[in-house]
């Protein structure tokens, strides 16, 4: 009897013991943070904010690794690869992702990923060069490419991604054609338009913090003006596209991580995001930060599969001429708009995100 009171308290004191190190988990060296796009772009430059100010909480160097090409694919591979070990984390752009998945661009699929918290929820804007004399507001860009068909051009971000679909749901809520110039991300999108190889883009806030005054911000996609834009109209008041536009952009572990290792992030990730010194940094850079836990595993399940269905039925429109995408060569290049149907699929699942978003 005595035997097995014995071996009965030496196995509470293990289980004990366990349970005590899981409950107290923490990195033990420094934390891979994979960004699926080159350093510059707007994921990179709001990333490095964040880990900037988080390494206090977690406790150990962040470092921020650039995977970069197939629209995020590639990075995100790397990252469902990852051992499931708490040292290597990552950032998922939306919709990027979830398009990614769909047009099976990488080899993971959302059940590769364990969610932590989302970052930032960003809104899209209508931009030109700084300078551009042809351009003084946002009619004087809707006159310009009216005056004939595939006149204007716009640097995006790569095809049916975030701000290619901004810049179409701009160009048909103000019914002219343009000529699309994908790049791989948003850092190559705005060194297109720099060097004049495109007239306008859309991109979001974040992606030009520190470099504003290398551009004019003409209109914002959302229903009022944003607080940190006063003076910059909306293209709602202008009569054009009448909606939110824009991304998130949220932090996630490869799948097989524990609930303790996603507790540790989470819990070190928001307090970050509520610290003074991150929220001026952040104001600073128009982030518009939002920190999210519930239940993130079944969150992007259900964004996927809603927006595979709406895919499904938007490839079923393709089919009838009248809906069929657009491919027209011209002097200028090869033209790339999105269809109608497409498009609304894609606008769709941006507002998705708002709607399903856990947020604290």
């Amino acid at each position: 009897m005595k035997k097995i009171l014995a071996l009965a308290l030496a196995l509470c004191l293990v289980f004990a013991l366990a349970a005590a190190a899981s409950a107290d988990w923490a990195p033990n060296g420094p934390v891979s943070i994979i960004v699926s796009y080159k350093a510059g772009s707007g994921t990179d430059n709001t990333a490095r904010i964040l880990a900037k100010y988080a390494e206090k909480y977690v406790g150990q160097t962040l470092v921020i690794e650039n995977i970069e090409g197939g629209s995020g694919s590639i990075g995100w591979s790397n990252l469902a690869a990852a051992d499931p070990d708490g040292q290597t984390i990552g950032f998922i752009n939306l919709p990027n992702f979830s398009s990614s998945i769909v047009n099976e661009m990488g080899t993971y699929t959302v059940d590769s990923f364990a969610a932590i918290c989302n970052h930032v929820t960003e809104t899209s804007i209508v931009i030109v060069r700084a300078g551009d004399d042809r351009f003084t507001d946002l009619q004087s860009l809707v006159d310009y490419a009216k005056e004939e068909d595939f006149r204007v051009k716009a640097s995006t971000n790569g095809p049916q991604a975030s701000n290619h679909i901004g810049a179409q749901a701009f160009a048909n809520s103000a019914d002219f054609t343009y000529i699309d110039i994908p790049q791989g991300g948003t850092a190559d999108q705005l060194l297109s338009l720099r060097g004049a190889e495109a007239d306008f883009a859309v991109v979001k806030l974040a992606d030009i913090a520190g470099q504003e005054s290398e551009y004019s911000i003409l209109a914002v996609f959302n229903d009022e003006r944003l607080p940190e834009l006063p003076d910059v109209p909306t293209l709602k008041e202008l009569g054009y596209y009448d909606s939110w536009l824009g991304s998130s952009r949220c932090l996630v572990a490869p799948a097989g991580v524990s609930e303790e290792v996603v507790a540790f992030y989470e819990a070190a990730f928001k307090a970050a995001m509520e610290d003074p010194e991150y929220l001026e940094a952040a104001e600073q850079a128009a982030l518009k930060g939002r920190a999210a836990s519930r239940d993130g595993r079944e969150w992007l399940s259900r964004k996927t599969e809603n927006r595979r269905a709406l895919l499904d039925s938007a490839l079923q429109l393709t089919l009838r001429p009248e809906y069929r995408q657009l491919e027209k060569t011209n002097n200028n290049g090869k033209v790339r708009q999105i269809d109608a149907p497409t498009l609304k699929t894609l606008v769709m699942q941006h507002l998705w995100i708002e709607m399903v978003m856990p947020f604290y």
